[in-house]
């Protein structure tokens, strides 16, 4: 602080605006080191040591991590522990409502302790986008229940019905968020109805370089959702990260970081003319599957790189987490500079961009061998051998080409239960089931296309998909075809920009008749946000026992996450979800049957409507500009007038509403005091669930609708509100109550002490069968500790914190499993579950485990860093597994009882310490 004239403070605050256009500008220029070795590190690294040289304090970041980092070459594979600090962090709103509550409760418990409750306070810049909450509630069905004509009319309302909604179903999550971002500094807020987060980041929120405080860096980031990594398409290095972690960073800390291995991806070809980006990067996803990336880093290069537009680079660094890699990077190029060009960034910003990225090496040319850094391993993939395909039925990974998408799902019908199977018998393969909608009869079988949704982050930003689709819709439309009516469709794109470019180029209209009208701007079916079907659709599925499907442009396709009435979920490129909604059916051989025959009686292949890569490029260079950009990103944040005109309290400590079933103060801080408490052994727990293999998220805490017959509703129920009112369990994440009933809640939960799929388990002591949450409580009245039995992958899927906070609140303490996803065992870290790990070679089958004994596993005073403990069984049996606490810090974080905990008592230590200095003086 100094004195102005007239004896005016002039704060930090004041001055930073005359910094940015005064000073002379600095960076940290790593190509001055004069050490070879910096040359030879992959680009995302050397993010990571710039972020490790910026930050040195000799405390949080010290120079034994900068040495670390730049020898990369040798410690890659040494399992060394860095920090890093990202320069600022994502969130959306269901994640980021339960991050801000935790923030208010962490405000109320550092108060308690007498810390200052201010420095609660995000000191890393954060975004949150609303864009989770929104729901296919209305679409063209709504349009033709009072007609039997097979095209809705294009002055359809479902948007803004969808909208209104939204806005009804969420008011209270809504105020609660205006209330964060006048509370917190540092907090921005996009309102609903302005885009996906992930498109939002790429087309507006993305700095690629930080200009601050007189200091040129890259832009980094961590986000809330898995899905953050599809910025590094941009060429800035970002990966999602648990909730809980992220608050962490938000207030100050580093990310404790095992530094990673990192593949280099080589991209050589040419696509075939009929190829789209989501054919590539679901090619992409099931080879890295194959090669094995799970926590390392993916850095793509090679003359096919610069083939591929950003959009495209980014779809397939948005599908990274399901291929299991932390981060999928494409470094700056002259392609991303376009991009920016393009998206309506100022000539300024372009131009200092390229300026420091270049002086300090890390500015790419993908056609310039000598630029090819040391990787850890190479593998290649070329591009004109990419063919047309999907995913399926269950798991994103599990591509298939459009040519066997017929034989596979047969193949899946009979199959035995599995990602790959149904098992439904032979003598039913066939079974049709009639059913009336709009005064006409149709029928439903096996395969029959139900759900036809272009949505997700993944495709709704790239613009070459996108464009694709509506040329197909209108030759579809100019050959006779249409969709039938009672097929779910929706258009649900990630940004403004995409519906404005649609509507230029004369497409929109021809995709509307086809029934893919805008019917909202988030992420809608693709978290499972899809809305109601038809009730004579859903009547004909369950009395045929139908394995019915849903077709979508995402990037998620798990048991019960799209809707629990399809049981066979596709992903696939939005020209691709508009031919099987033409189609009717994902039993069809493209290439050999027509996609339908039309009025005229002819035969409409799909090969006769689906446009080039030539058409598509040709009207993406015509429409797709940089003022469409500008002019919708310029009143983003004040274009919702329902959002503009919401009222929030102002206080800095949040008045918590006893009655509120949305947002509610957790009991994660009960009792808290600054007196640690040594590390206990667990003795006799019981198994609360016996699972197998890719257990995710969605099964472990479900973001769709809440059942009528479940735990959750049955407490929602209790506290007055009707079936219609429950909303959904992402939007109700500020609640620890419903979140808590709502844990292992997902109907396709398989739990071997049932051996079927139930959310339910066996009370041990008792034998009976319970929904999870209710045996749970039982356990938790007796005082006995719970463990949860998994095999390979658990926790993967969705970046979701209450995959974490829900287990702990059912009282559970540790998980044995064969393997993690890494943001999920992060999450575990962070609440103080044990993330405990087999041993190589063993799995609970070659132990003989059966899930009824009572374990006990022991653990010492002294723990380090991935130490290997004892467990014994009531049966006489001990066996050895890994603690998977991977880092001291995270060590540090078990101690304290998690992440959060630690946090509080810092704060509050801080503020102690301070005050003692200030009496002291």
């Amino acid at each position: 602080r100094i004195m102005g004239r007239q004896g005016h403070v002039i704060t930090d605050q004041t001055l930073q605006p005359l910094r940015q256009k005064y000073l002379q500008r600095q960076f940290y220029n790593l190509s001055k080191l004069g050490d070879s070795r910096y040359d030879r590190l992959p680009f995302s690294i050397r993010v990571l040591l710039e972020s490790a040289v910026r930050n040195c304090d000799e405390f949080l970041v010290k120079r034994s991590d900068v040495e670390s980092i730049l020898n990369w070459k040798e410690t890659q594979s040494q399992t060394v522990e860095v920090p890093f600090r990202p320069a600022r962090v994502i969130l959306q709103d269901f994640t980021g409502v339960p991050a801000v509550v935790d923030f208010a409760a962490m405000r109320d418990a550092v108060m308690k302790l007498g810390g200052d409750p201010e420095k609660i306070n995000p000191v890393c810049p954060a975004d949150l986008v609303i864009d989770h909450s929104i729901q296919v509630d209305f679409n063209r069905n709504q349009c033709l229940t009072q007609s039997v004509l097979p095209l809705c009319s294009l002055r359809s309302d479902s948007l803004q019905k969808n909208q209104d909604l939204e806005f009804d179903r969420n008011k209270e999550r809504f105020q609660f968020l205006k209330w964060g971002s006048k509370a917190f500094r540092n907090m921005r807020i996009i309102p609903p109805g302005s885009g996906i987060v992930h498109q939002v980041n790429l087309e507006y929120l993305a700095r690629v370089v930080f200009n601050y405080d007189g200091y040129f860096y890259p832009d980094s980031l961590v986000g809330t959702d898995s899905h953050t990594t599809m910025i590094d398409g941009l060429g800035v290095l970002g990966w999602g990260v648990g909730g809980i972690e992220a608050e962490a960073v938000m207030l100050g800390q580093p990310i404790s970081m095992v530094l990673p291995e990192v593949v280099g991806y080589k991209l050589h070809g040419t696509p075939e003319k009929l190829i789209t980006s989501t054919d590539i990067v679901l090619t992409v996803t099931k080879h890295l599957r194959q090669v094995g990336v799970v926590g390392k880093f993916v850095e793509f290069f090679g003359p096919g790189v610069a083939q591929l537009s950003i959009a495209d680079r980014a779809t397939i660094a948005n599908m990274c987490p399901e291929y299991g890699a932390t981060a999928a990077f494409f470094p700056v190029d002259d392609v991303s500079i376009q991009y920016l060009e393009q998206t309506g960034r100022e000539a300024e910003k372009l131009a200092y961009i390229t300026k420091y990225l270049k002086a300090v090496a890390m500015f790419r040319d993908y056609n310039d061998v000598s630029q090819d850094p040391d990787f850890t391993q190479i593998v290649e993939l070329d591009l004109s051998k990419v063919v047309p395909c999907c995913s399926g039925p269950k798991r994103p990974q599990d591509r298939i080409p459009v040519s066997d998408m017929k034989n596979d799902f047969e193949t899946c019908l009979g199959a035995k239960v599995g990602f790959k199977g149904f098992q439904v018998p032979p003598e039913c393969h066939s079974s049709v089931v009639p059913f009336q909608f709009s005064e006409r009869e149709y029928t439903l079988s096996h395969g029959s296309v139900v759900i036809a949704a272009i949505t997700s982050c993944t495709n709704t930003s790239n613009p070459s998909v996108m464009l694709g689709a509506g040329l197909l819709a209108k030759k579809a439309i100019e050959c006779g075809l249409s969709v039938k009516p009672y097929i779910k469709t929706s258009l649900s794109p990630g940004s403004g920009v995409v519906t404005y470019y649609l509507k230029e180029s004369g497409v929109m209209d021809y995709l509307s008749q086809l029934g893919f009208e805008v019917v909202g701007y988030g992420c809608m079916t693709c978290i499972g946000n899809s809305g109601p079907l038809p009730e004579p659709v859903v009547e004909a599925i369950t009395k045929g026992d139908l394995v019915a499907a849903g077709v979508l442009s995402g990037n998620r396709n798990f048991e019960g996450r799209v809707h629990p009435n399809t049981r066979a979920n596709y992903l696939a490129s939005p020209p691709l979800v508009i031919a099987y909604a033409l189609a009717g059916t994902v039993r069809i051989d493209f290439e050999k049957e027509p996609i339908a025959i039309n009025s005229e009686g002819k035969e409409i292949f799909l090969r006769d409507i689906w446009p080039t890569r030539e058409e598509i490029q040709a009207v993406e260079r015509t429409f797709v500009i940089p003022s469409m950009f500008k002019e919708v990103y310029e009143k983003i944040e004040k274009v919702n007038n329902r959002w503009n005109s919401l009222d929030a309290p102002s206080d800095k400590l949040y008045t918590w509403d006893p009655k509120s079933t949305y947002i509610k103060s957790p009991p994660f801080f009960s009792g808290l005091t600054m007196t640690l408490q040594p590390p206990k052994s667990i003795t006799n727990a019981y198994v609360l669930l016996n699972l197998g293999d890719s257990v995710t998220t969605d099964h472990i805490s479900p973001a769709g609708n809440i059942a009528r017959n479940s735990p959750a509703a049955r407490y929602l129920t209790s506290r007055g509100l009707s079936p219609r009112d429950y909303n959904s369990y992402g939007s109700r994440r500020g609640n620890d109550a419903v979140m808590a009933r709502g844990t292992f809640a997902n109907i396709r939960l398989f739990n071997k002490f049932l051996n079927k799929q139930a959310p339910q388990t066996i009370h041990l002591p008792t034998g009976e069968t319970l929904d999870v949450f209710d045996a749970a409580e039982r356990y938790q009245q007796s005082g006995v500790p719970l463990l949860v039995l998994a095999g390979k992958e658990y926790g993967s899927g969705s970046s979701r914190d209450w995959a974490a906070k829900g287990p702990f609140l059912l009282g559970i303490k540790a998980v044995l499993a064969e393997s993690y996803e890494r943001i999920h065992r992060s999450n575990l870290v962070g609440m103080g579950v044990i993330p405990l790990e087999y041993l190589p070679g063993d799995t609970a089958d070659s132990l003989g485990l059966t899930g009824r004994e009572r374990y006990t596993i022991i653990i010492p005073e002294q723990l380090t860093p991935r130490m290997i403990v004892t467990v014994k069984l009531d049966t006489g049996k001990t066996f050895q597994v890994r603690m998977r606490f991977d880092t001291d810090v995270e060590l540090a974080y078990f101690h304290h009882g998690g992440i959060l905990n630690y946090m509080i008592r810092k704060m509050s230590e801080d503020a102690k310490d301070s005050t003692e200095k200030e009496q002291h003086v």
